[in-house]
């Protein structure tokens, strides 16, 4: 098999407030989201910010988003006029000219001047084919509220095989989209070896957020779980899918910032998440 990978680019973006600002708790990212696809509507690029589920995989109703926002860190924060403040948007459109169109909406904010923007000079490769040691214990923290549905109901725990299967799911949906086609695994034998993986701690709560959209005036959740779960069984191959679902999230709504989750405890601990393949555009 060919080595497995899934790219983007993973931007820090500075900006210095040309005004005060606040974001009350939970909508930090979802403020920016909806500035960002303002200015995008404005550019007439309304294709990526809602892509058609016409362009997207045969059956798919609404394609994901090629992008997530990461700012909980401001979530709570006032910032004045003059004050610098940062936050992560990780890129998964691997066309160049979309990821100038995505730079050029985020200096045309009227809250904020973008005063510096950081990698953007060539996309990040994760491996996606294990290796190294194997991997019998592991502890997974969701950082941001996450919603996982299965069977088309949300569940109230991180069951790691609901977990894996959404991960590869939104990998290889977004490979489809956006780079380099599907993943090339039998999405089926991943799927029952990840049912075998055991959920042996979960602490977790629910987070209850909406939001309300200016547009259709719908209310939106954003509420999920967070905390922290551990698993044990075979693991290896699934690390390196929950370290790419570092960058893309996992579950409903991660454009919105939802479905943050970082490997907390590894026995891997020394497995390097990038690629040292070359980019060959």
């Amino acid at each position: 098999m060919d080595d497995l990978h899934f790219r983007l680019y993973p931007l820090r973006l500075t900006f210095r407030a040309r005004e005060a600002l606040s974001f009350p708790a939970g909508t930090a990212a979802n403020r920016l989201r909806g500035a960002f696809g303002a200015i995008l509507h404005k550019l007439e690029r309304a294709d990526l910010f809602e892509p058609s589920a016409a362009d997207g995989p045969s059956g798919l109703a609404d394609p994901p988003r090629p992008f997530v926002f990461r700012a909980s860190h401001l979530n709570g924060r006032t910032l004045a006029p003059g004050e610098t403040f940062h936050f992560d948007f990780h890129w998964f459109d691997l066309r160049r000219p979309s990821l100038d169109t995505a730079i050029r909406a985020f200096r045309e904010l009227a809250i904020a001047e973008l005063v510096d923007v950081r990698g953007v000079d060539a996309p990040l490769q994760l491996c996606l084919d294990s290796s190294g040691d194997p991997v019998n214990r592991i502890a997974i923290r969701f950082e941001t509220p996450t919603e996982l549905k299965a069977g088309g109901k949300a569940i109230e725990q991180p069951d790691f095989g609901v977990l894996a299967a959404r991960i590869r799911d939104r990998i290889s949906t977004l490979r489809t989209l956006y780079d380099d086609g599907p993943l090339t695994i039998d999405f089926r034998e991943f799927g029952k070896r990840a049912e075998h993986i055991r959920m042996t701690r979960c602490n977790i709560h629910q987070v209850e957020s909406s939001r309300r959209s200016g547009r259709t005036g719908q209310t939106h959740s954003l509420g999920g779980f967070v905390g922290e779960a551990e698993y044990e069984g075979d693991l290896t191959e699934f690390v390196p899918y929950l370290r790419a679902a570092h960058w893309t999230g996992v579950g409903r709504q991660t454009a919105w910032g939802k479905g943050a989750l970082a490997i907390t405890n590894c026995g891997w601990a020394e497995l390097d998440s990038r690629c040292t393949l070359k980019d060959p555009r």
